[in-house]
């Protein structure tokens, strides 16, 4: 059977000519309600096809791109945005809804938008997704505001020990890398030095102190230097512990070998007193090892070789004695090195993201050189 808009007839296959004639006469005169309902009675049509169903259309959905934190757009999902609570009522987590921003979600939970990226290893960069779960810290939900605002939380600052890096020290407090890099304004190929105070985000004590319920740190290759990494400040000097005279006696020797002046000799010691302190350290930022922080990734020999510290020497001086040519560039390998200042020269061999530490090593670098001749 056919039937049309225009004029809601109906034309049933099985009615003769004289009925469907009548058909069209009798339906044409009334609503098309109606009809329908006359057309089932006398079995000329089904229900089904005197209410054809209408089907709604799904209004589109726009991405929100407001606040600082973005969310991302994603698929509708299930999850529900109410927030989820402990056995107390306190809410504890909230799970993200589609136009939600980490802003939003801070001023509705009565929370500032930094602890609320502490909490979660977020930064103001960060994407939030719908369906994400963020953890709210047990803050009160749609709580009135209070008459005086509670205090932010404090921070822990961490001392920095021999062998610590970030993802070490993040992981002792059970925190994320990119958060401790944020809290700190570091990047991941920022270098850190002992006694330097590491903020810990999202804790909410403020004491300097190592956690001593975290589980400790894998022990170091080689055992940790009774004596703390020595310190420097312009204009004083620093005495030299017996390991210390023993590696500056080597830098001294292969310098002295390979024919460099008394000023390459100072930026070589200062250079390995800024990056460990004269000690053939087995640790350091990523894969950097011994006197000059050698990364055996980037060319500079396989671990064994940088922890020589003769080779590790003479690839800093680098020019005709350079064990690692055409891949590393020393000292020598510095067109006008020697017009330069110490820190100047040192930081074109390390490329060090404090290129300006090595200054203070100055003094006493030209102190010890006197010293072993």
């Amino acid at each position: 059977m056919t039937v049309r808009g225009d004029d809601a007839a109906v034309e049933p296959a099985t009615v003769p000519e004289r009925g469907r004639h009548w058909t069209r006469t009798a339906f044409g005169t009334v609503p098309i309600a109606v009809a329908s309902s006359i057309a089932v009675t006398l079995n000329l049509i089904s229900p089904a096809q005197a209410m054809p169903p209408q089907t709604a259309e799904h209004p589109r959905e726009k991405t929100p791109t407001t606040g600082s934190t973005r969310i991302a757009p994603a698929a509708p999902t299930a999850t529900t945005s109410e927030p989820r609570t402990s056995t107390a009522g306190t809410p504890t987590s909230y799970t993200v809804a589609s136009g939600d921003t980490v802003s939003g979600i801070a001023a509705r939970f009565g929370v500032s938008t930094a602890s609320l990226l502490a909490l979660n290893g977020l930064s103001w960069k960060s994407l939030i997704f719908p369906g994400q779960v963020l953890a709210l810290g047990g803050a009160a939900a749609s709580a009135p505001a209070p008459a005086a605002p509670a205090p932010a939380p404090a921070v822990t600052k961490y001392s920095v020990v021999s062998g610590d890096t970030i993802s070490r020290i993040a992981s002792r407090f059970g925190v994320s890398t990119a958060s401790v890099l944020s809290a700190n304004g570091l990047s991941s190929s920022s270098l850190i030095f002992p006694g330097q105070q590491v903020t810990i985000p999202g804790m909410t004590t403020a004491a300097s102190v190592t956690p001593v319920s975290a589980p400790a740190p894998a022990p170091a290759p080689a055992p940790a230097p009774a004596a703390p990494r020595p310190t420097a400040s312009a204009g004083q000097v620093v005495a030299l512990t017996e390991e210390m005279r023993s590696n500056a006696a080597v830098i001294v020797r292969v310098g002295r070998q390979e024919g460099v002046s008394d000023q390459g000799i100072v930026v070589a010691l200062a250079a390995a007193a800024q990056e460990s302190g004269l000690r053939n350290v087995q640790y350091g930022d990523r894969d950097s090892l011994g006197l000059f922080q050698q990364r055996p990734s980037t060319g500079w020999g396989t671990p064994a070789q940088v922890l020589d510290p003769e080779r590790a020497s003479r690839a800093f001086y680098g020019g005709a004695g350079n064990p690692n040519p055409g891949r590393t560039r020393g000292l020598l390998d510095i067109p006008g090195w020697s017009s330069m200042s110490v820190t100047q020269a040192a930081q074109a061999v390390q490329i060090s993201a404090f290129p300006d530490a090595y200054a203070k090593w100055e003094t006493s670098a030209r102190a010890w050189l006197a010293q072993l001749g």
